[in-house]
């Protein structure tokens, strides 16, 4: 059975960081497309960031583009989200997702596997 699990959420400060982790037990996890996706109360899930399988390319939302950095270690099948600079509009919860597609997946529907998510909350 997959499972994806986040940790890392919390609460934090306007302007603080915080850094995302999710460990997956996919067996071939480095053959996976990461994704990170939020969902703030009454909107729909949208894309933050992606990586390629080999973590070569990375892709990012226009609104958290300079500010959030997306990360994996194949070794230990985890994939990371170091967000800097965090805003008040950042407050969602976080979730992982893991796909056997190729590079640049932004559409939830193209994700086969997600995390519970983690809540991130930013204060002003």
């Amino acid at each position: 059975q997959v499972q994806l699990v986040e940790s890392g959420g919390g609460l934090v400060q306007a302007g603080g960081s915080l850094r995302l982790s999710c460990a997956a037990s996919l067996r071939t996890f480095s053959r996976y497309t990461m994704g990170w996706f939020r969902q703030a109360p009454g909107k729909e899930r949208e894309f933050v960031a992606g990586i390629s399988w080999s973590g070569g390319s990375t892709y990012y939302a226009d609104s958290v583009k300079g500010r959030f950095t997306i990360s994996r270690d194949n070794d230990k099948n985890t994939v990371y989200l170091q967000m800097n600079s965090l805003k008040p509009e950042d407050t969602a919860v976080y979730y992982c997702a893991a796909t056997p597609l190729p590079y640049r997946r932004t559409i939830p529907s193209e994700y086969n596997y997600w995390g519970q998510g983690t809540q991130v909350t930013v204060s002003s």
